[in-house]
């Protein structure tokens, strides 16, 4: 048997470990191509579902998993293999074997965790992506989940950053799951990497995303949480990075806008069990002891070119609104403005891309 062959078997094992792929090894006196072999699998202690497996794979299942793996490029990491990411190994129940799209160097590049809300507010996901470019312009990798919402604005940002991303799917990489977020997928293919534990065709299970969070754990120095509802999965990833030994932040919101308070509680819950509190970008490349390059500083948000100056009305109509959502009744009792006047003023902000409608009539600006 060849070494791809044999990969793509273990990769398939159920049940199979680290500690098991060493055992394996040990049996095959260091040949790959030998670890499934009758006498090696004898000698190796492995859960009976992996010597199974090992000892009669389907080949159809094989055949399908082969093919795919050369149309698309896709490359099996093991555990035992020099590459395999060094701060993902260290961690419990790391992955036996990673399928990986993109670069596999990326996997070992200094990362951070950006994890959040599908459902972000506009000042979340604004958030989110700022953060990102800002890591990405300091040589961090940021990692998170492809998921949409906060992971796809943390995702963009990096790639608007110039740096690199990497996603790890809950799904097999023959799939993109959200499926809206395939064009995405495909530009952190080429800048970083897609990565997942499973094999083709592995459906993304509810059951899958738990496992999908320890690895975006796993491979991050810290995880950064940016918007999350009390019982939200993001707050999975943030024990799991605790648990690893790694750096846990969080950013507060607020407690008075109906919109943003829901997803404030999850990040609010994070700061009081310890959470390092985030107001910048800054607290967290300190923290981790990353210094930002000074291109880096000339295109952060406060060293920008101002934005165009407004009317006095204007100014007095964003004076209005805050940093809270507000339905147009609100603003008007607030400015003392015509409505007709305010809905037009409310329509020229959105275009200039400082408001955002939102559900329910309400408007919120955009940081």
């Amino acid at each position: 048997m060849d070494a791809l062959t044999a990969r793509a078997l273990l990769a398939r094992a159920p049940g199979l470990t680290t500690a098991h792929l060493q055992a394996l090894l040990r049996a095959a006196r260091g040949e790959l191509a030998h670890t499934t072999s009758s006498a090696v699998l004898r000698e190796a202690e492995l859960p009976a579902a992996a010597r199974d497996f090992l000892r009669a794979p389907e080949a159809q299942t094989l055949a399908a998993d082969l093919d795919w793996l050369s149309l698309s490029g896709t490359q099996i990491l093991l555990a035992t293999d020099a590459e395999y990411p060094a701060l993902l190994a260290q961690t419990v129940g790391a992955p036996a074997a990673l399928y990986v799209q993109g670069s596999i160097t990326a996997l070992s590049s200094p990362q951070l965790a950006m994890v959040g809300s599908r459902n972000p507010t506009p000042a979340g996901r604004a958030t989110a992506r700022e953060f990102a470019a800002w890591f990405a312009r300091a040589g961090l990798t940021v990692t998170s989940g492809l998921a949409l919402g906060i992971d796809a604005a943390s995702h963009e940002g990096a790639l608007h950053g110039g740096g690199l991303t990497v996603a790890v799917l809950g799904c097999g990489l023959d799939r993109i799951y959200p499926p809206e977020n395939s064009a995405l997928a495909q530009r952190v293919r080429e800048h970083g990497a897609l990565v997942s534990e499973f094999a083709p065709r592995s459906a993304p299970l509810r059951q899958n995303f738990p496992r999908r969070n320890r690895i975006i754990a796993g491979l991050s120095l810290g995880a950064l949480i940016v918007e999350a509802a009390r019982f939200s999965g993001s707050l999975i990833t943030a024990r799991l990075a605790a648990e690893a030994g790694r750096e846990v932040f969080a950013i507060p919101g607020s407690i008075h806008s109906p919109l943003a308070r829901p997803l404030a509680r999850g990040c609010h819950q994070l700061i009081r069990d310890g959470a390092r509190l985030v107001e910048e970008a800054a607290d967290v490349l300190s923290e981790l002891r990353i210094a930002l390059p000074q291109e880096a500083v000339a295109l952060a948000p406060h060293a920008a070119a101002a934005a165009p100056e407004l009317d006095k009305e204007y100014e007095m109509l964003l004076d209005a609104l805050g940093f809270e959502s507000a339905t147009m009744d609100a603003l008007v009792a607030r400015t003392n403005l015509p409505g007709g006047s305010v809905a037009s003023m409310l329509l020229i902000l959105e275009l200039q891309g400082r408001v955002t409608a939102l559900p329910g009539g309400r408007y919120g600006r955009i940081p």
